[in-house]
């Protein structure tokens, strides 16, 4: 017979193992469907680690994937911190790119010390008022956030293919459904000359770096921390669970958004339907293989990115599919997630006793 025990101090090396196991693991699994694709393992192995940092450039491709992921993460860890089940992140990354493109094609011109402050404030502002609708919604009514942000995910691209194809359309894309470019001065500048990651990624671990401090340091963070792990008592104790869930809504919501001007303005430069592979449901992986922590987003979203650059690179070099990256992920959360329950519980097996 099998029973599970809660485990009173599970300690810090599975605390900060599991996650680091289960990436290890979900990698080494990878090895069962590259075998049966007639790959050679180690070679396909190689070519994802030299992929992903084998080079200046490689390395750059994969900081400028994780530079999205690191925000969508963010937004996945505040609001999961607070039980707040924000699955809305890709359309808020879309919404902040709109505002962005909005704000950044010619609503206001200026030098670049105001035209990026100018989108990231529309783009973070889009985002948070997505996810304060649905909030507003489960607090006041008890509707379930999971079924409004995930289908707001869809309202959201169909509304953006809508604005594409007319008021944001560039006259000058010949009937291609894309915005205008953004002007010159509210560009995210390179980090790098001639490679693609730019300022997104400094503000991303600047957002990363303040929200572990807020969280951490602040009355506010103190208080999403209570709402999260026993709202009934946080309400008893004097906390405002709205007022609490409201600023989580903003945070998270606006993180999302600032993921979207990042791409929008750091790395395409207009918005088109396809700005986003996945970004908003990729970065609740990346929030649960860091167990929700502000820091730890940053190392799993490096990891994520990471497997994607190099799954890709990897395809095009021995001929196997690029969508291995995505079952990488996939089975490194499945990990995660049994190595979190065995992390709560213990499993004890109890042999039965015989009679007489």
């Amino acid at each position: 017979m099998i029973r599970f025990e809660p485990r009173t101090n599970p300690g810090p090396i599975l605390v900060y193992g599991v996650p680091v196991f289960a990436a290890i693991f979900a990698i080494l699994l990878a090895a069962i469907p590259l075998a049966l694709a007639g790959a050679p393992i180690m070679d396909a192995y190689g070519l994802m680690i030299t992929g992903a940092f084998g080079s200046v450039f490689s390395t750059s491709e994969m900081l400028t994937r994780a530079t999205p992921l690191i925000l969508t993460g963010l937004a996945a860890a505040i609001a999961f911190r607070a039980k707040l089940w924000n699955i809305g992140a890709e359309g808020q990354l879309y919404m902040g790119a709109m505002a962005a493109v909005v704000v950044g094609t010619g609503v206001i011109d200026g030098p670049s010390w105001v035209m990026i402050p100018a989108i990231m404030i529309a783009g973070a502002l889009a985002g948070a008022l997505m996810l304060i609708g649905p909030t507003l919604l489960k607090t006041r009514m008890g509707v379930d956030e999971v079924v409004t942000t995930l289908l707001l995910n869809f309202i959201v691209l169909l509304f953006v293919q809508m604005m594409l194809e007319g008021a944001l359309k560039d006259p000058m894309s010949m009937g291609w459904p894309q915005s205008e470019p953004i002007i010159d001065s509210a560009i995210l500048p390179p980090l790098l000359e001639r490679m693609r990651v730019h300022l997104g990624l400094i503000i991303a671990l600047v957002a990363a770096s303040g929200l572990a401090v807020f969280v951490k340091r602040t009355v506010w963070g103190f208080e999403i921390r209570a709402v999260g792990e026993n709202a009934a008592a946080a309400k008893f104790s004097g906390i405002s669970v709205t007022k609490t869930m409201i600023l989580v809504a903003a945070l998270s919501g606006g993180l999302a958004g600032l993921a979207g001007v990042s791409e929008v303005a750091g790395t395409r430069g207009y918005l088109a339907t396809d700005l986003s592979p996945g970004y908003g449901y990729a970065g609740i992986v990346v929030a649960m293989l860091a167990r929700l922590s502000p820091v730890g987003v940053i190392i799993s979203a490096l990891f994520v990115a990471s497997v994607f650059v190099g799954a890709d690179s990897m395809s095009r070099a021995i001929g196997v599919s690029s969508y291995l990256a995505d079952l990488i992920v996939a089975m490194s959360l499945l990990c995660v997630l049994i190595g979190g329950f065995l992390t709560r519980f213990k499993v004890r097996f109890d042999r039965k006793k015989t009679a007489g």
